[in-house]
């Protein structure tokens, strides 16, 4: 998959702060869980549900992220 059939699967997702903030603490902890957890909001309906499998989601990974343990928020970390 590339980026483009990426960027029109994923929706459009602004994350609030509440959400900035349980990405940040996931960030420090463990980068991959927060970058999964970006990914899982980014696809969710509505109704905040992913359907999916988790082969797919492996490759949404790869293709979504350049690193997939690097910060994805723009503006970076807060201290």
């Amino acid at each position: 998959m590339d980026r483009e059939v990426i960027q029109t699967t994923l929706t459009t997702f602004t994350p609030s702060r509440h959400f900035r903030r349980d990405y940040d603490r996931a960030f420090r902890k463990e980068p991959l869980a927060a970058n999964m957890l970006l990914l899982m909001a980014e696809l969710a309906d509505d109704r905040g549900q992913v359907k999916t499998d988790e082969a797919e989601l492996a490759r949404l990974m790869a293709a979504r992220f350049n690193d997939c343990r690097a910060y994805q928020l723009p503006g970076g970390p807060k201290r």
